[in-house]
Protein backbone atom coordinates (compact mmCIF):
# COMPACT_ATOMS: atom_id res chain seq x y z
CA UNK A 1 0.00 0.00 0.00
CA UNK A 2 1.33 3.12 -0.92
CA UNK A 3 2.52 5.75 1.99
CA UNK A 4 0.10 8.55 2.31
CA UNK A 5 1.47 12.03 1.92
CA UNK A 6 1.16 14.12 4.62
CA UNK A 7 -1.82 16.94 4.72
CA UNK A 8 0.04 20.94 4.29
CA UNK A 9 -1.44 24.19 4.41
CA UNK A 10 -0.49 25.58 1.04
CA UNK A 11 -3.38 27.98 0.44
CA UNK A 12 -0.80 30.61 0.20
CA UNK A 13 2.54 30.99 -2.19
CA UNK A 14 5.30 28.66 -1.59
CA UNK A 15 7.82 31.15 -0.39
CA UNK A 16 11.44 29.51 0.21
CA UNK A 17 15.23 29.71 -1.35
CA UNK A 18 15.23 28.64 -4.77
CA UNK A 19 16.46 25.03 -5.40
CA UNK A 20 19.23 26.44 -7.25
CA UNK A 21 20.44 27.99 -4.00
CA UNK A 22 21.33 24.94 -2.83
CA UNK A 23 20.29 21.52 -1.18
CA UNK A 24 16.89 22.06 0.33
CA UNK A 25 15.30 20.28 2.98
CA UNK A 26 12.10 18.14 3.62
CA UNK A 27 9.99 20.21 4.62
CA UNK A 28 10.69 22.67 1.30
CA UNK A 29 10.94 19.86 -0.68
CA UNK A 30 7.65 18.72 0.08
CA UNK A 31 6.18 22.13 -0.23
CA UNK A 32 7.13 22.33 -3.76
CA UNK A 33 6.29 18.70 -4.47
CA UNK A 34 2.78 18.99 -3.34
CA UNK A 35 2.36 21.81 -5.10
CA UNK A 36 3.71 20.21 -8.47
CA UNK A 37 1.46 17.42 -7.83
CA UNK A 38 -1.08 19.27 -7.87
CA UNK A 39 -0.96 20.63 -11.33
CA UNK A 40 0.33 17.60 -13.01
CA UNK A 41 -2.81 16.54 -14.45
CA UNK A 42 -3.73 17.36 -18.21
CA UNK A 43 -7.19 18.48 -17.33
CA UNK A 44 -5.73 20.77 -14.80
CA UNK A 45 -3.08 22.15 -16.90
CA UNK A 46 -6.13 22.75 -19.45
CA UNK A 47 -8.36 24.26 -16.57
CA UNK A 48 -5.74 26.75 -15.58
CA UNK A 49 -4.93 27.45 -19.62
CA UNK A 50 -8.75 28.35 -20.07
CA UNK A 51 -8.44 30.94 -16.92
CA UNK A 52 -5.96 32.64 -18.10
CA UNK A 53 -7.45 32.94 -21.55
CA UNK A 54 -10.56 34.08 -20.38
CA UNK A 55 -11.66 37.95 -21.31
CA UNK A 56 -11.71 38.97 -17.32
CA UNK A 57 -9.69 36.44 -15.86
CA UNK A 58 -11.73 33.77 -14.26
CA UNK A 59 -15.10 31.45 -15.60
CA UNK A 60 -17.62 29.72 -13.77
CA UNK A 61 -17.50 25.92 -13.32
CA UNK A 62 -20.48 25.24 -15.53
CA UNK A 63 -17.89 26.98 -18.68
CA UNK A 64 -14.89 25.51 -18.00
CA UNK A 65 -17.10 21.93 -17.53
CA UNK A 66 -18.53 22.55 -21.07
CA UNK A 67 -15.01 24.24 -22.49
CA UNK A 68 -13.26 20.79 -21.33
CA UNK A 69 -16.37 18.50 -22.48
CA UNK A 70 -16.36 17.41 -19.13
CA UNK A 71 -18.52 17.24 -16.21
CA UNK A 72 -19.32 19.77 -14.03
CA UNK A 73 -18.60 17.63 -10.55
CA UNK A 74 -15.33 16.42 -12.40
CA UNK A 75 -14.61 19.97 -13.37
CA UNK A 76 -15.21 21.22 -9.42
CA UNK A 77 -13.00 18.07 -8.51
CA UNK A 78 -10.32 19.36 -10.15
CA UNK A 79 -10.49 22.99 -9.44
CA UNK A 80 -10.48 22.17 -5.47
CA UNK A 81 -7.40 20.21 -6.10
CA UNK A 82 -5.84 23.65 -7.69
CA UNK A 83 -7.76 25.60 -4.96
CA UNK A 84 -6.41 23.85 -1.89
CA UNK A 85 -2.74 23.82 -3.47
CA UNK A 86 -3.15 27.80 -3.59
CA UNK A 87 -3.20 27.93 -7.59
CA UNK A 88 -6.62 28.96 -8.23
CA UNK A 89 -9.16 31.00 -5.72
CA UNK A 90 -12.47 30.62 -6.11
CA UNK A 91 -15.60 32.91 -5.76
CA UNK A 92 -19.36 31.99 -4.87
CA UNK A 93 -21.49 34.76 -6.48
CA UNK A 94 -25.39 33.56 -6.31
CA UNK A 95 -25.91 30.63 -8.03
CA UNK A 96 -22.66 30.64 -9.72
CA UNK A 97 -19.05 29.62 -8.96
CA UNK A 98 -16.23 31.92 -10.27
CA UNK A 99 -12.55 30.45 -10.42
CA UNK A 100 -9.52 32.81 -11.12
CA UNK A 101 -5.88 32.01 -11.44
CA UNK A 102 -3.28 33.01 -8.40
CA UNK A 103 -1.14 34.66 -10.39
CA UNK A 104 1.52 35.21 -7.29
CA UNK A 105 1.43 31.54 -6.51
CA UNK A 106 2.21 30.26 -9.70
CA UNK A 107 5.32 33.07 -10.01
CA UNK A 108 6.73 32.03 -6.92
CA UNK A 109 6.85 28.37 -7.59
CA UNK A 110 8.40 29.27 -10.99
CA UNK A 111 11.05 31.57 -9.02
CA UNK A 112 11.31 28.96 -6.43
CA UNK A 113 12.27 26.45 -9.46
CA UNK A 114 14.21 29.00 -11.44
CA UNK A 115 15.48 32.34 -9.77
CA UNK A 116 16.08 33.45 -13.07
CA UNK A 117 12.74 32.54 -14.72
CA UNK A 118 10.63 35.48 -14.12
CA UNK A 119 13.45 38.32 -14.79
Amino acid sequence: MPKALPVIDMSQPVCCEPVAAGPVDDDVALQIAMRLKAIADPVRIKLVSLLFGSADGEETSSALATALGISESTASHHLGQLRNAGIVSSERRGMNVFHRVRREALKALCVVLDPNCCT
